[in-house]
C-alpha cells in the first residue's frame, strides 16, 4: 500500500511539474485557422464578430492578407506582430489599423480622429531591465494630437502610460496604453 501511494505521489509530482514547463512554451499560430482564431482572442466579441482578419505582410510595405472578410471597421490581426517572437494577438479600428500600417511600412502617420485598439491577451514589450516585459489586457488610443500625450508616464507607474512601436522615435507615433487588469509578468 505504502508503494502504491509513493508511485501515485511520484506520478502526480512528475505530472505537475510537466505541466508548469508546457505552459511556459508558447505556441505560435501557424495555419490560417490557428490564426483566425488567434486574432478573434484580442477584443470582446461585439468587436471580433463583425472584425476583418487579416495577417501581417510578408515584407516591409507589402501587402495584408485578409483571412476573413468582414463587416465593420474593425481588424484583428493573429501573434506575433514583425520582429516579436510572442503570441500578441490585437484589434484595431480603422484608424488605428491605418497608423500601424503606416509605420510597419514606414509611411508617415496621418491620424485623422482618436483610433482604438484591444489587446485583450496583452503584449510584450522591452522591459527596463532590458528583458522582456509582459503587459496585461489593455485598450490603447492614437490621437491626432500626440502632444496632448506627453503628459502621461512613459513606464506605466501610474497606470496609464505612452508608449511607441519598438524601433520608432518620432514623438508623433506615441500613443496612449489603458490597462485593464494587473496582469504583469517578467517573459524569460
Amino acid at each position: 500500500m505504502k508503494l502504491t501511494v509513493l508511485c501515485l505521489f511520484l506520478v502526480l509530482t512528475m505530472g505537475a511539474q510537466t505541466a508548469g514547463a508546457q505552459s511556459t512554451t508558447e505556441h505560435l499560430p501557424t495555419t490560417d485557422a490557428e490564426k483566425i482564431a488567434d486574432a478573434l482572442r484580442a477584443a470582446p466579441n461585439f468587436i471580433t464578430e463583425g472584425a476583418t482578419i487579416a495577417d501581417y505582410p510578408a515584407s516591409k510595405g507589402g501587402e495584408w492578407r485578409v483571412l476573413r472578410k468582414g463587416t465593420s471597421e474593425w481588424t484583428c490581426l493573429p501573434g506575433p506582430p514583425p520582429g516579436s517572437k510572442h503570441d500578441d494577438p490585437g484589434c484595431f479600428d480603422s484608424v488605428f489599423f491605418q497608423f500601424v500600417k503606416d509605420i510597419l511600412a514606414g509611411r508617415p502617420q496621418h491620424v485623422e480622429r482618436i483610433g482604438v485598439a484591444y489587446m485583450f491577451t496583452g503584449h510584450t514589450v522591452p522591459g527596463a531591465s532590458g528583458g522582456p516585459f509582459r503587459v496585461g489586457a489593455h485598450i490603447m488610443l492614437v490621437s491626432p494630437h500626440p502632444e496632448d500625450l506627453q503628459g502621461f508616464s512613459h513606464n506605466g507607474q501610474w497606470g496609464t502610460y505612452i508608449i511607441q512601436l519598438p524601433g520608432v522615435e518620432i514623438s508623433s507615433q506615441w500613443f496612449l496604453v489603458l490597462p485593464l487588469s494587473q496582469n504583469a509578468i517578467q517573459v524569460k
